[in-house]
């Protein structure tokens, strides 16, 4: 009883530094540079509708909850995923882990995000000298590129029995055109085994670091704090059943309800299926749009209605190999398509 309660206060501390951080530095919405920090990594993390902080043993899950790449029977683990964002936007994502024995996990984990070829509109032309000292833009091309870049390193450790942490260190950088901005960041997550049922309970905290500054304007990244729970209801013979759920807090939004589910196969196929709430539409029909007041007519609230997708695990003798297809309904853009193929080492 005594190591329990020790690990419970672990878990609440972490909880409680994680939200007064994220509630001492709230900001307004629309502000954040770093946007793609938001978009969801990992096929099968996503067709759970983001419910995962409490989910282990994934080298994706560094995007997510550092703590989740704690490997438990694997050695190792790469996973790539390959996302058709919208408007043309394209996110690759490559996640490594390894379990180095009475150390922990490591991970290195590496995501692009963008667009290149946009059609340019130049600022030149100008004939007073004063006007020219003042242009900024100095490149000459037709079009211009949109590039994101996220290097990271991950740590995960068991410190105690059941008991996951970890952290991550973040190199951020944003290039529009021939413009760039830095930043560093932290994220640190824990992940605890209850036992019955699977059940599993954890925390993180994503992006706490410094500003991204281009020219004179500063603009924090994305924080946020996120707890979540899992459980196994059902797992007899060859089929079970996962339920998920989060309550995220983003430092410039309100907070929202992430949840998502699992049914499982002949521990070889895998249907899912998520919804985010106060976020998302409940569903995937509906027009999203809300009854308005008495001083404003009906406005559509959002555009993400909620993800469906599958996955099918196919064991070998030394080695795992995974595919994950996540789907994502939307409103007035495109749906959107993910692809993730793991590779884990027995």
């Amino acid at each position: 009883m005594k190591r329990f309660h020790i690990k419970l206060f672990t878990v609440v501390a972490l909880l409680g530094l994680c939200a007064t951080l994220v509630d001492a530095q709230t900001r307004k919405a629309g502000i954040n540079s770093a946007a793609f920090l938001k978009v969801g990594v990992g096929a099968r993390q996503v067709a759970m509708g983001s419910a995962v902080t409490s989910l282990g043993g994934d080298a994706a899950n560094m995007f997510w909850n550092p703590a989740g790449i704690s490997l438990t029977d694997q050695t190792g683990q790469v996973a790539f995923t390959h996302n058709n964002w919208i408007g043309g936007l394209t996110q690759e994502a490559v996640a490594a882990s390894y379990n180095w024995e009475d150390v922990g996990t490591i991970g290195l984990g590496v995501m692009t995000f963008g667009v290149s070829g946009i059609p340019a509109d130049r600022d030149y032309g100008y004939a007073d000298p004063q006007l020219i000292a003042l242009q900024i833009d100095q490149v000459g091309s037709s079009t211009y590129d949109y590039m994101d870049l996220l290097l990271q390193a991950t740590f995960s450790r068991n410190i105690i029995e059941n008991l996951s942490l970890g952290v991550t260190v973040k190199y951020i950088n944003e290039k529009i055109d021939d413009q760039s901005a830095n930043a560093f960041a932290f994220d640190i997550g824990s992940v605890y085994n209850i036992g019955p049922l699977g059940w599993s309970i954890g925390a993180r905290l994503n992006n706490l670091g410094s500003d991204m500054k281009f020219y004179d304007f500063a603009s924090p990244i994305p924080l946020t704090f996120a707890i979540g729970t899992s459980m196994t209801p059902v797992n007899v013979g060859m089929t079970s059943w996962t339920i998920a759920a989060d309550l995220v807090k983003p430092q410039d939004g309100q907070q929202y309800a992430y949840m998502g589910t699992e049914l499982g196969f002949n521990k070889m196929f895998f249907l899912r299926g998520g919804w985010k709430f106060n976020y998302s539409w409940f569903g995937l029909t509906g027009s999203a749009i809300d009854d308005g007041t008495t001083q404003r007519a009906p406005i559509q609230t959002s555009i993400e209605r909620g993800s469906l997708g599958a996955g099918v695990r196919m064991p070998m003798e030394d080695y795992m190999v995974a595919v994950d297809y996540a789907y994502t309904v939307f409103v007035s853009v495109q749906d959107v398509h993910r692809f993730t193929l793991s590779i884990g080492l027995k």
